[in-house]
């Protein structure tokens, strides 16, 4: 049977831990209490059966009594619940020792860490509560704007417009109140309005994600407010003032925005004051559509937050009566029946708002997004994820053996055949052949790492789904991951053993390569629903997304990927080889030296060297329009600083001199200061002077320290890889491609590394903030009359 405290961490929303009740503190207490009585040779309590008939004998007495029928045992405690001096705060409880305990100091700081969690635990609820009921009447009233436009549209296209209309998508034109002045003035209200609020006493839990958005959001309304016109205006309907908010998430979107502000600039200067008549807005269905999956969206994360603090309400309950229960079992006094009734009508158990607002949650969302179908509207309310089958953990190791196996097979023959060592003349398979295993082995090596990475995220309760928006319904397990591995590499190496074994006979399997390679994109392309759709399309998504990265707002998910690419920069070499090698037919002559000649070839190769950090400092570029803060122009130079040395190196395999060696070693060495220092201190949350933990942070989520501190060395280490390009190595004997190879593996290694602590440290701030569900944008804002 699993102990209740494995159950409990098991179970518990990892955001809100620090809110939970401290229930192995409470355990800590507990056992100095038993440890007090056994040094004391208290005697023990007596049997439990006894016990309970005992107090089974004296309920009824109690109650059958004739002559005393008001005299009631006083228990062994009181609990005085107190009024605060803060409404937000609550009732707060105090627990008074009344019988004598063994070692009454250790029950008294018992009884007062428990008050301490059942105060904290309550006024926790309260703050959640008030948050979601907040989000809960804004969502109401966007609801209520989205079924009046829904309303209008219908009109519109139900009246006798014409052709010409019908055919503009059911647009509607409404009248814009074009008083930018009254948008900045109500901006200026809110601050001083969210100014009011911060002036108040707030209580310790306060600071809660809602407060930091509003905060966030009122500080880039005051930085940008122009950016904020561009995606956003005021039109009228039925009375009422309001502001349609379409996020710039696409390049759409964006061109759109940017058209707007250049015509505003250069050509719309004199028209700032409005015609009596005013302008008009064309208002469409697409942008219905947007506000509606916005508000579905909102939907869906207000009702997951509803769900995590009715478990937050349950596992709270559970663990004040498991260890009321051995409080009692210790010290053989009776405080459960007493402390638990003060639990149960304490807030956070009586309240019933949040039932009532999921309950309402509920009838709406299967209303309006899911046409009266209640069982549509639970796949996306409370989606299932899918169960992990012992059968991937069969093919797994069945996969891993053939690997295993045919790997050996092909080394042994590439060593009878002399594939791999040093030749002046016989070079056409590692020039040719090798690209295409070294590619599939960068690949699959990093997907390997992320199947590690996945494994020792779920080991230590890293909420890694909600960090990088992964869906529970199409997210891969690491048993998946580790599936898709050993398949894929069990593929490749059969059919590499393949091709060396027929090399030396027929001449014609010099396309087999090129096949393999052509395989492995068509079945990524492929549009069945086999292998893993969801996760293939969610990739080539995100790798649209990185290419076009200044033009789509960039999700965490997007740049993580992007400092994938930074790593895989010699696979990216590779692939482009192999392209120009089989698709201008050199493969039939094996002139592997003609992609080589060619330069426009040599300019892609660098091309290719700087595509990965361009587009990762683009996107930081992008964050820094939208979000205005400085640090991510800082991380841009880290970037541009990687560029330069690749370029450099690039130049040095090229020209191979003293001077473009001496520049390839000062402006990687700059670039690799730079990296680490961003990596330690940025990325990992690592080298805060004034920790408690020397050189590292005050929490943490691996046990032992020494871990921290080695992979801290481990990363220098593998960033100094670069210096095997310049100093002289003694493997003479071996192929360049081999040990290049190599070199590549352990920057795989070291990124997979990265990949666990970019995202601990990553969740520790969204602990930090109690941010457990994301905070969506919502489409329209009500502007007053009087602004």
């Amino acid at each position: 049977m699993v102990k209740f405290s494995k159950q409990f961490e098991g179970q518990l929303v990892p955001e809100w831990k620090e809110a939970f009740v401290d229930y192995w503190q409470l355990k800590k207490d507990l056992k100095k209490i038993q440890h007090l009585l056994n040094a004391n040779n208290t005697p023990t309590p007596p049997k439990k059966e006894h016990t309970a008939l005992a107090n089974t004998l004296i309920s009824l007495a109690g109650k059958f009594s004739i002559f005393h029928p008001k005299q009631r045992d006083h228990g062994a405690i009181h609990v005085h619940k107190k009024r605060a001096s803060s409404a937000s705060i609550g009732d707060v409880y105090e627990t008074e020792l009344l019988d004598q305990f063994a070692d009454t100091d250790a029950a008294r700081e018992f009884f007062a860490c428990l008050d301490m969690q059942l105060n904290k635990v309550n006024h926790f609820y309260k703050t959640k509560e008030k948050e979601f009921v907040d989000g809960g009447e804004s969502l109401k009233k966007q609801m209520e704007i989205l079924i009046e436009l829904r309303t209008v549209l219908k009109q519109k296209s139900g009246k006798g417009a014409s052709a010409q209309d019908s055919k503009d998508d059911g647009s509607i034109s409404y009248t814009i109140s074009c008083e930018e002045d009254s948008v900045k003035d109500r901006t200026e209200e809110e601050q001083d309005q969210l100014q009011d609020n911060s002036s108040t006493d707030e209580p310790p839990f306060s600071d809660s994600p809602r407060s930091d958005e509003m905060g966030k959001s009122m500080r880039l309304k005051r930085e940008d407010s122009r950016l904020k016109s561009i995606s956003s205006q005021v039109f009228n309907i039925q009375g009422k003032n309001l502001r349609l908010n379409i996020p710039l998430t696409t390049p759409s979107r964006t061109f759109s925005a940017v058209s707007y502000l250049i015509w505003e600039d250069l050509i719309n200067q004199s028209s700032k004051k409005c015609d009596p008549e005013g302008r008009k807005l064309h208002f469409n269905k697409t942008k219905v559509h947007h506000a509606e999956k916005m508000i579905k969206r909102a939907f869906i994360e207000l009702y997951k937050g509803l769900g995590y603090l009715k478990t937050y309400r349950h596992l709270n309950m559970l663990a004040f009566i498991k260890i009321l229960k051995k409080f009692d079992k210790v010290t053989g006094k009776q405080v459960l029946p007493i402390y638990h009734k003060e639990v149960e009508s304490s807030y956070f158990n009586s309240s019933d708002k949040v039932m009532n607002l999921a309950d309402e949650v509920e009838e709406l969302f299967i209303k309006h997004f899911a046409d009266d179908d209640r069982r549509k509207a639970m796949k996306y309310l409370r989606p299932q994820q899918h169960k992990e089958s012992h059968a991937a953990t069969f093919f797994i190791g069945l996969f891993t053996g053939c690997f295993i196996a045919l790997l050996a097979g092909y080394i042994i023959m590439a060593h009878l055949t002399g594939m791999y060592r040093r030749r002046k003349h016989e070079t056409v398979y590692m020039e040719t052949v090798y690209p295409v295993l070294s590619m599939f082995g960068l690949l699959f090596l990093h997907l390997f790492m992320y199947g590690c990475n996945i494994f020792m995220w779920r080991k230590t309760r890293i909420n890694y789904s909600f960090i990088l928006e992964l869906g529970p319904t199409t997210e891969l397990k690491y048993r998946d991951v580790f599936l898709i591995c050993a398949t894929s590499m069990t593929a490749v190496v059969g059919v590499m053993f393949i091709h060396l074994s027929l090399i030396t006979k027929y001449a014609q399997v010099q396309a087999i390569p090129g096949l393999l390679v052509l395989v492995f994109l068509l079945l990524l392309f492929c549009p069945i629903n086999i292998f893993y759709r969801s996760s293939r399309y969610r990739f080539l998504r995100v790798i649209r997304n990185i290419i076009l990265s200044p033009l789509y707002k960039v999700a965490m998910l997007d740049f993580v990927m992007a400092d994938q690419l930074c790593s895989q920069v010699p696979l990216l070499r590779h692939l482009e080889f192999i392209a120009c090698y089989y698709i201008t037919g050199s493969y039939k002559t094996q002139d592997y030296g003609y992609c080589m000649r060619a330069g426009h070839y040599r300019d892609l190769a660098y091309a290719v060297s700087f595509l990965p950090y361009y587009c990762r400092a683009m996107q930081c570029a992008r964050r820094w329009f939208d979000e205005g803060q400085t640090s991510h122009l800082v991380n841009l130079g880290k970037y541009v600083s990687a560029m330069l040395a690749a370029g450099a190196k690039v130049a040095y395999e090229k020209e191979n001199n003293g001077g473009w060696l001496c520049l390839v070693v000062v402006i990687s060495s700059a670039a690799t200061v730079y990296q680490l220092y961003w990596d330690f201190v940025h990325d990992w949350g690592l080298l805060q002077v004034n920790s408690k933990n020397p050189w590292l942070r005050n929490k943490l989520m691996l046990r032992r320290k020494f871990i921290y501190y080695f992979s801290m060395g481990l990363n220098l280490i593998l960033r100094l890889a670069w210096l095997q390009t310049v100093l002289p190595s003694g493997f003479e004997h071996v192929d360049k491609g081999v040990t290049e190879l190599f070199m590549a593996a352990l920057e795989v290694i070291r990124r997979g590394q990265w990949n666990f602590y970019r995202l601990e440290n990553e969740h520790l701030n969204n602990a930090g903030k109690f941010r457990a569900v994301e905070n969506v944008p919502l489409p329209f804002d009500e502007v007053d009359e009087e602004d």
